[in-house]
């Protein structure tokens, strides 16, 4: 019976997964970017709902860009979770483009690519993201570079946290975490680490107790006079705190 309530789930993720396809190519370019944020963001809260994930949000999200968004990294569901909570432009590897049906949703829903191994990329990126912050949009970045199980975060990497000062935006932490619905212990279902497969995690996810989701916003925060690596450690710390006060 899990199996078949598994499948049934996943098909309907993949349904809905093909009609957020068909709305980036029919209804997006009839839309502004206000009604394309408000369309992503419901479309990510029904693919949670549809997969059985509940999420609960903690803390108020910025109302307005220009920001960027800290964030640890646990599985592929990240950016679902966190764009169900407050849309945002994702700083994502570039290979991620290329990836069917993924690739045109993260594009529609206004994903900027790096290239993760070059320096070149990553000193361009800081201005593409920059340059998105001060027309007034709100960036989310992964420091760890790589998910972790959110037991231990790793370290954070600080050359993107370069784009708030230079776009003089404030930077708001989030911590996120899965737990099992039934007991309030961590879920480590959608992990997504080490010899983990992209399937292994799904289907791990689709088998497991009703999950939910907690994403936490702390505080934006100016850089007080921080360099990126300064700043990058004590958001680390920050995430940290609020991932451990819930």
């Amino acid at each position: 019976m899990k199996s078949i309530l598994a499948i049934w789930k996943l098909l309907r993720g993949l349904w809905h997964v093909f009609m957020g396809v068909w709305a980036i190519y029919v209804r997006f370019p009839q839309l502004n970017p206000e009604q394309r944020e408000i369309h992503v963001q419901a479309w990510a809260l029904q693919f949670l709902a549809l997969w059985g994930i509940h999420l609960k949000v903690l803390g108020q999200p910025v109302l307005n860009g220009p920001a960027l968004i800290v964030a640890n990294h646990i599985s592929w569901l990240d950016i679902s979770v966190i764009h169900a909570a407050r849309h945002c432009r994702f700083v994502s590897k570039s290979d991620i483009r290329d990836w069917p049906l993924v690739g045109i949703l993260a594009t529609g829903a206004g994903t900027l690519y790096i290239e993760r191994t070059s320096r070149k990329d990553a000193l361009r990126m800081v201005k593409d993201m920059a340059e998105a912050m001060k027309d007034g949009d709100v960036v989310a970045v992964f420091p760890e570079g790589t998910t972790s199980d959110g037991r231990e975060l790793l370290p954070f990497h600080a050359n993107l946290i370069q784009s708030a000062i230079q776009a003089d935006a404030p930077v708001q932490p989030m911590s996120l975490k899965f737990m099992d619905a039934q007991t309030g212990e961590p879920s480590f279902a959608p992990c997504y680490i080490g010899d983990d497969t992209l399937i292994g995690s799904m289907w791990r996810t689709l088998t497991a107790p009703p999950i939910i989701a907690v994403v936490h916003f702390g505080e934006p925060q100016t850089t007080h006079g921080r360099d990126r690596r300064a700043w990058a450690h004590d958001l680390r710390e920050d995430i940290i705190r609020l991932r451990d006060s819930n």
